[in-house]
């Protein structure tokens, strides 16, 4: 096991243990995990060699689908068989849009990733990123300004598109443009915008992946269980967690997420409804020729993450590794902070950011980055420092 493996595991031994028994194959009876021990997970190889050898359908609706039902509703759940049988993936046309003479092609709703960018980086788009400088005071404000309105209107207005209809304006970049003319020198408080209750930030367990081959193809891929180890209960016989992906709908408008997002009607909770999210796999183009491909876990704070790489790459003409590597910050209009990864940003920036009117709280880590550049006829990684990200070439 890594460290980042052991950490996770003996931290969530207790609710392992509760949810699955003594028996489970993450629980380690007597004592804790070490690095380099050793784990062993048969009921998931046998569940992948029923998918390799059926294909979906023994999910959908046969051996294995039945015995991940049967244990749900053992334990209260109200999913069916028929509710598997249904079910049908989406293909769903990328949002693309232009920044200065780059095309941004990401993700769109039910994800709320690629109309962040979209948002956030047109209200930027106008003003002198460059001559500020990463991590400045005035940068740092501004961004933090656009970040917010637009979490703002994606607590208001954003869900599932097969279900809500989202405003036009919202795909607009005339309408960002003018709300940017709103944003003064001074931080806006987020009660100006509306009132709802602050709410703590939890876990950012999602992964990411980007790969890319000699003939052009590129994968860029964000998958999650939503918290880690999703609702930290594996069906005996199946190897795998259920998530706990019901978190990424509004309970109930006003009232916030594990994330700290608050939401509306739009992303109500409605049998055959997809939640909203925040994942953004990200591709950036010029000419015609991609030039970034990246992505990241982080939960609510995917978008402002991904957008700061961008950003780095694009106005700082930072490398890859550099983009990746640089500190970061995050503002979700609720609650009315910027998080910050430690040491991010100068005293002096800090101290004018406080006069300006903002607040700050600290953070272990923001995102966990995976990206690669085009450059010059070369790929180049850029896995973040921070835990565990790797990137290989064959």
């Amino acid at each position: 096991m890594s460290s980042r493996e052991v950490f996770l595991s003996n931290k969530y031994s207790e609710e392992l243990l509760e949810q699955n028994g003594e028996d489970f194959f993450l629980v380690k009876q007597g004592s804790q995990w070490s690095v380099g021990d050793s784990i062993f997970n048969p009921d998931l190889s046998k569940s992948l060699k029923l998918l390799r050898d059926s294909g979906r359908a023994v999910f959908y609706g046969g051996s294995l689908g039945k015995m991940m039902v049967e244990g749900i509703q053992q334990r209260g759940g109200i999913i069916s068989m028929e509710d598997l049988r249904s079910y049908e993936s989406v293909w769903r046309e990328p949002l693309i849009f232009p920044y200065k003479e780059y095309s941004i092609i990401s993700a769109p709703p039910p994800s709320s990733g690629g109309l962040g960018l979209l948002g956030i980086m047109t209200m930027l788009e106008k003003k002198p990123i460059a001559e500020w400088g990463p991590l400045s005071s005035t940068s740092v404000h501004y961004m933090v300004e656009a970040e917010k309105i637009f979490y703002h209107q994606r607590s208001l207005s954003l869900g599932d598109p097969d279900h809500t209809e989202i405003p036009a304006h919202l795909f607009s970049k005339a309408y960002y443009r003018e709300r940017a003319n709103g944003i003064t020198s001074y931080a806006r408080p987020s009660s100006d915008f509306a009132q709802s209750n602050d709410q703590p930030i939890d876990d950012q367990e999602t992964t990411h992946i980007v790969v890319a081959d000699s003939m052009g193809n590129i994968v860029n891929l964000t998958i999650t269980l939503n918290g880690l180890y999703g609702s930290k209960l594996c069906i005996p016989g199946t190897g795998f967690f259920l998530n706990n992906e019901m978190d990424d709908f509004s309970i109930k408008p006003g009232v916030a997420n594990s994330f700290g997002l608050t939401g509306n009607e739009a992303n109500s909770i409605a049998p055959g409804k997809r939640m909203l999210s925040s994942m953004t796999p990200t591709i950036v183009e010029k000419d015609g020729e991609p030039i970034l491909a990246v992505g990241s876990p982080g939960g609510s704070t995917i978008i402002t993450t991904v957008l700061q790489v961008i950003i780095n790459v694009l106005e700082f003409e930072m490398t890859m590794k550099e983009a990746v590597d640089q500190p970061r910050f995050h503002h979700q209009w609720l609650p009315d902070s910027i998080q910050t990864e430690r040491s991010a940003i100068y005293t002096s920036d800090s101290l004018e950011l406080v006069r300006r009117g903002h607040v700050f709280k600290l953070r272990d880590h923001l995102g966990r980055v995976n990206a690669l550049m085009f450059k010059d006829g070369l790929i180049l990684g850029g896995p973040d420092r921070r835990w565990d990200n790797t990137a290989m070439g064959f």
